[in-house]
């Protein structure tokens, strides 16, 4: 059975301008995506499924999937706003697609083995990608309902360069009981972990478990997946910026007795995040 790494990089494009803009951190030019791959490679991960825009899909193509030619099992999905499920509309005025689970639904047709989930511009380390490698290869059946997450220390995920997302965990025993996404957590000028939300700021402990979109999974969440964006949009598809997270349907399915998620303990410093 192949394990499969899935990459969210159709938001590359508009934070970046261009591909052509994306930073280089290594000595060769490299981004934070070579790396992970380079890590998942090297942790036996031998397929790879990218998450992109058509807009950019040749030059994409021509900067990370000509090279990894022979390397591995390449495949593309495409998050666009009108791939959504049938019988939906939405605000014409409406520009951005609907979050990261929307993101993970538009790949449900190219993935049939246990999968890796994580976000193209986060640097997660080499020990992660070995535990969850480990964590899917023993799945027994493909469509099981255990998952595994990486949880990670806040106080190791943050960034110099600004406001971080980050799923704030509750985990007892190893399993994760809650998850919380927080969409602006930053170092305040007391030298306080904040989330900002709206007006307000929340204080956050340094030591909490966080996710940084580094999820294991079955093909068996697709369908719930369906279900729940379906619902989803047919709730807010008439808004211009609601978006539909991976932490929110997670946090869902566990509440529902749908889901048990390990959590993968990360004790290493990450959260680079250009």
């Amino acid at each position: 059975m192949k394990t499969t790494l899935l990459i969210l990089a159709a938001g590359m494009g508009s934070r970046y301008g261009g591909l052509k803009q994306l930073d280089h951190l290594g000595p060769s030019g490299e981004t934070i995506m070579d790396y992970s791959i380079y890590d998942a490679l090297g942790a036996g991960f031998d397929k790879i499924v990218f998450i992109i825009r058509r807009s950019f899909e040749k030059e994409f193509r021509k900067k990370f999937v000509d090279k990894l030619r022979g390397k591995a099992e390449i495949k593309l999905a495409f998050q666009e706003l009108d791939n959504i499920p049938a019988n939906i509309s939405y605000h014409p005025d409406r520009e951005k697609p609907w979050g990261t689970a929307h993101a993970v639904w538009s790949a449900r047709q190219l993935i049939n083995e246990p999968f890796a989930m994580i976000n193209a511009d986060d640097f997660y380390g080499r020990e992660a990608f070995i535990d969850m490698a480990g964590f899917l290869k023993k799945k027994q059946t493909a469509t099981d309902n255990q998952y595994a997450m990486s949880g990670y220390k806040l106080i190791n995920t943050l960034s110099e360069h600004g406001s971080v997302s980050r799923g704030v965990c509750k985990v007892k025993d190893n399993y994760l009981e809650t998850v919380e996404e927080h969409t602006h957590i930053f170092v305040s000028d007391s030298g306080k972990i904040v989330n900002r939300k709206d007006v307000k700021e929340k204080p956050l402990d340094s030591d909490s478990i966080v996710s940084m979109n580094f999820w294991g999974f079955t093909p068996g969440l697709f369908r719930f997946l369906d279900e729940k964006l379906r619902q989803f949009l047919l709730d807010n598809s008439m808004k211009l910026k609601s978006e539909m997270y991976i932490p929110f349907v997670v946090d869902e399915l566990i509440k529902e007795n749908n889901a048990v998620v390990e959590v993968l303990d990360c004790n290493a410093f990450h959260g680079v995040k250009i």
